[in-house]
């Protein structure tokens, strides 16, 4: 076991001790006892901070809510098309990678999860389950809904595994206001995910990918892995960590190199390939998403190595302080627009699913039959879902 996902049980521990501990302060959510339950720990943290950022900002947030409406009902579309379109192609393409996946930080080698490490995978949710309440809390505020309490959360499969964090706004209150008041409530976590997503790509793009490059050279493309199936670099003998310097005599030292260089033959063309271990004479296959391009059959991404100047300049502990917030901000990224964007999807009491309730007695006079098409649409999301799971696994 890696010192990753040793932590990662230290964790687990730690915080079943402390719900252990504080175990007269928490509520027990049943869901399937023992295996799966949910716990909230009730407090009073954040809720002055809610008030004061709704009273200060209250014009901004209302037009905020407005676009976060908008947004929500947008990214409530695209995810049915994605969800659907990942159907379609794992059914149809053989390589095709999967297009969900259960996020932990775990190296569980299972397909459908995501590893994400450690430390990134706990701050990455501590800030998005934080953000996404604190939003939820400081809309309902501005439209002067009280907050029972705001706390933490943990979902658990025999131990908790998963923190998150809750505002428990006045429910009564809540469903007496108007539609768009509610909307604009419940859209307001997932749009300020979205946003947080798009703020932290920004730093990264204008802060720290400049520092990154000035801190490495790029010295020719890792084999991660052979893509599945009988493709030519497999045929040929290549294996995962190999290192990809040389096409058709052609040096290689970026993607963007190697991309421009294997596109300029064609399905069927002998090229020269080689790497950090031998040479090999491959021939190239037909692009299984586009039959007239080339296609080599390897994962990939860019090797790279130290520069030495930079070490020279800023010590040797430098490049790996910097790689390390490089790539807690790419998690935050992919975690905040891929949650964001989840927490949109139609299905029972997430927030697009509340949001398409609210849709939905809008749009029929009868409670009675917009209930009845919400769990219809709430059913037929939930097995697009899992029908994206089963595939993977079944594939």
């Amino acid at each position: 076991m890696d010192i990753q996902s040793i932590l990662a049980v230290v964790f687990i521990l730690i915080l079943s001790l402390f719900l252990l501990s504080k175990r007269k302060k928490i509520q027990f959510q049943k869901v399937l006892t023992p295996l799966i339950y949910f716990v909230m720990y009730r407090t009073k943290l954040g809720l002055k901070t809610m008030d004061k950022i709704a009273e200060k900002f209250s014009k901004p947030l209302k037009y905020l809510g407005y676009i976060g409406i908008v947004i929500g009902f947008i990214g409530m579309g695209f995810l049915g098309w994605s969800l659907v379109s990942n159907i379609y192609k794992l059914l149809t393409l053989p390589s095709a990678p999967s297009g969900v996946g259960i996020i932990q930080p775990f190296k569980a080698g299972v397909k459908g999860t995501v590893y994400v490490p450690f430390f990134y995978f706990i701050i990455s949710v501590f800030v998005i389950a934080v953000v996404h309440e604190f939003s939820h809390g400081m809309m309902a505020r501005r439209n002067n809904i009280k907050i029972k309490s705001s706390g933490f959360a943990f979902f658990g499969i025999l131990l908790p595994i998963l923190p998150a964090a809750f505002v428990e706004p006045d429910e009564e209150v809540l469903k007496q206001k108007k539609k768009r008041v509610q909307l604009s409530i419940f859209a307001a976590g997932p749009f300020s995910n979205i946003v947080l997503a798009f703020v932290v790509l920004f730093i990264t793009w204008a802060v720290l990918a400049p520092l990154v490059s000035s801190a490495i050279d790029y010295d020719g493309i890792l084999i991660t892995g052979l893509a599945e199936g009988e493709f030519p670099a497999e045929k040929a003998g290549m294996s995962g960590d190999e290192v990809i310097t040389n096409v058709e005599n052609t040096p290689i030292d970026t993607i963007a190199n190697f991309t421009r260089v294997l596109e300029e033959n064609s399905p069927g063309d002998q090229i020269s390939v080689t790497t950090n271990k031998t040479e090999y004479l491959v021939t190239l296959a037909s692009n299984p998403e586009d039959k007239d391009k080339p296609y080599l059959g390897v994962l990939i991404q860019q090797n790279t190595k130290i520069n030495e100047t930079f070490t020279q300049k800023y010590g040797s502990i430098a490049p790996k302080v910097l790689f390390w917030i490089f790539g807690l901000f790419s998690w935050l990224f992919i975690l905040n627009l891929g949650i964001g964007i989840f927490n949109l999807i139609p299905i029972g009491p997430i927030d697009g699913g509340r949001m398409m309730q609210v849709a939905l007695h809008g749009i029929f006079k009868e409670e009675k039959r917009a209930n009845k098409v919400w769990k219809s649409i709430s059913i037929f999301f939930f097995l697009l879902v899992i029908a994206n799971f089963v595939i993977v696994f079944v594939k």
